[in-house]
C-alpha cells in the first residue's frame, strides 16, 4: 500500500514551472498553486497581466491534489439550512454558482484540451437511516421546485441499480461530475503557464508587508513586488495570514483507494458510477477512478494533521468503513491511503472578496474541487476591475472564537458529531 494521493501518483509531472531566484515586479501575485490560484493567474495572464504564483510545495501538493474527486454541484449543507440561514435569493444564487462552477471546468478543460477523465455522472445523497430519507425528501422539493429542476427522488428499489448496499433512497444531483484531480491540476497549471503566467514551486511566503502602495513579498525563494495579492491557500493558510488563520479550521480529510475492481465487482457495488455521499454526520464519500478502483473517504479522525502515521490509521477506520458498506469487498486489497487538509469555516459557507488590501478566496469545507477554479477566476476578474460576479460578496466572517490557527477543538467536535449520529 502507498501512502501517497493516488491522483499525484498517477498525474504526469507539471512541466510549466519556473527556473531561477523569485524576483522582479508583478502585476498581481497569487499565493497558492491548486485550483484557486491556478485558475485566476491563467484569467489574469489572459487578460495581459503580468502575474506570479508562489506555491510553497508543487502544483496541486495541497487540497487540489488530495480530495475523493467529486464535482457535485450544489451545497455543502442542505438547501433548506442554507435558506433559512441565508435568505433564500442568496441560497439560490450560491447553489446556481456551484451549478455554473462545473460549467465553467467543462468549458475550460475543452478549451485548453487537458485529459482528465472529466465527466458528467451525477451524485446520490444517500439516506443511511429512514428518518434520513424523508429529510432528503423534503430538501429535494424545495431544490427541485425553486434551485434546480434536474433533480431527482430515488426511493430504495431504486437504488438498486445504482449502489450495491442498503440505503433507504437518495436524492440525484443530475449535474454533478468527477475527474481525475491531479491529471487537471496539472494541466490547468500548464494552461496558466502557456497564457503567460509565471509559476514558481518550492516558493513557500515567509513574509507580506504593504508600503508604498505596494506589496512586497518574501518566499524561500527570493522577493517580488506586486500591485495586488490574491491568497488561494486554503487550510494550508500560513501564519503570516492571521486575518484567514483565525476563520479557517484546517480539518484532516482522509481517503483510500482498493486495487481496480472486477467488472463482476463493479456491477455487486457500483453499477451506475455516480459520485455517492452518505447522510450521516460523519459520513462517507465513494466513486470509480478511471481506471475502476473505490476511492473512499470520510473524516474518519477529526485531526488537524496528516502525516503517514495519521493517514495509516485513519485508512484502517475507513477500510472497516467500506466493509461495512460494501461487505463484498471487505477483503479487497487497498492499494493507496493519503489524508489532506479540509479549509472548513464554523458555517460550513465559502468566503472570497477583499481585506485590509489583499485579494481572498477559501474556506470550501469539503466543496472545493468544483467551485475553487470558477472562484479563482471571478477574483481575477474583480482585481482586474470587471464587472462583480462574487456570489459571496458582503457575507459576514467572523472570527471562530479562541481559535488562533491550531484547532484544539476538533476531538471535541468529532465527539459531538459521533454521539448525534447515534441518536438521529
Amino acid at each position: 500500500m502507498k501512502f501517497v494521493s493516488y491522483w499525484h501518483d498517477i498525474a504526469p509531472a507539471f512541466a510549466g514551472a519556473a527556473q531561477g531566484p523569485v524576483d522582479g515586479h508583478y502585476d498581481v501575485a497569487v499565493i497558492g498553486g491548486g485550483f484557486t490560484g491556478l485558475g485566476a493567474a491563467r484569467q489574469l495572464a489572459k487578460a495581459g497581466a503580468k502575474v506570479v504564483v508562489l506555491e510553497a510545495e508543487k502544483v496541486g501538493w495541497g487540497a487540489s491534489g488530495r480530495n475523493g474527486g467529486h464535482l457535485n454541484n450544489g451545497l455543502a449543507h442542505s438547501y433548506l439550512a442554507a435558506k433559512a440561514e441565508l435568505g433564500k435569493e442568496r441560497a439560490i444564487a450560491l447553489y446556481k454558482a456551484f451549478d455554473q462552477s462545473i460549467d465553467t471546468l467543462e468549458e475550460l478543460i475543452a478549451e485548453e484540451g487537458i485529459d482528465c477523465n472529466f465527466r458528467r455522472a451525477g451524485k446520490l445523497k444517500l439516506a443511511s437511516k429512514p428518518q434520513h430519507f424523508q429529510a432528503i425528501a423534503r430538501n429535494f422539493e424545495a431544490v427541485h421546485a425553486e434551485a434546480d429542476p434536474d433533480t431527482a427522488l430515488l426511493s430504495a428499489d431504486d437504488l438498486k441499480q445504482e449502489v450495491g448496499a442498503p440505503f433507504f433512497g437518495a436524492m440525484l444531483s443530475k449535474k454533478s461530475a468527477m475527474m481525475h484531480m491531479g491529471r487537471y491540476v496539472v494541466g490547468l497549471g500548464e494552461a496558466a503557464a502557456r497564457h503567460g503566467a509565471t509559476i514558481f514551486e518550492s516558493a513557500a511566503v515567509t513574509e507580506h508587508r504593504q508600503a508604498g502602495g505596494r506589496h512586497h513579498l518574501k518566499s524561500t525563494r527570493g522577493s517580488i513586488t506586486a500591485d495586488a495579492v490574491l491568497v488561494a491557500t486554503g487550510a494550508y493558510t500560513p501564519s503570516i495570514f492571521g486575518y484567514f488563520r483565525r476563520r479557517i479550521i484546517a480539518v484532516g480529510s482522509f481517503i483510500i483507494a482498493t486495487r481496480p475492481l472486477t467488472e463482476a465487482e463493479i456491477a455487486a457495488t457500483m453499477p451506475g458510477n455516480r459520485t455517492c455521499v452518505t447522510s450521516m454526520n460523519i459520513g462517507n464519500y465513494f466513486r470509480l477512478s478511471p481506471d475502476n478502483r473505490l476511492i473512499f473517504g470520510g473524516r474518519a479522525r477529526f485531526s488537524a494533521t496528516s502525516d503517514q502515521r495519521s493517514d495509516a490509521k485513519s485508512g484502517a477506520i475507513l477500510k472497516a468503513s467500506l466493509a461495512e458498506i460494501f461487505p463484498q469487498l471487505a477483503n479487497v486489497e487497498i492499494d493507496y491511503c493519503w489524508g489532506g487538509l479540509v479549509d472548513m469555516t464554523k458555517d460550513r459557507f465559502p468566503r472570497a472578496g477583499y481585506h485590509d488590501g489583499v485579494w481572498y478566496a477559501m474556506g470550501y469545507s469539503g466543496h472545493g474541487a468544483q467551485l475553487s477554479t470558477h472562484l479563482g477566476m471571478i477574483m481575477a476578474d474583480a482585481i482586474l476591475d470587471r464587472p462583480d460576479r462574487n456570489p459571496l460578496k458582503g457575507l459576514e466572517w467572523p472570527a471562530v472564537p479562541g481559535h488562533f490557527g491550531k484547532p484544539w477543538f476538533l476531538p471535541l467536535v468529532g465527539m459531538y458529531y459521533k454521539m448525534l449520529d447515534k441518536v438521529q
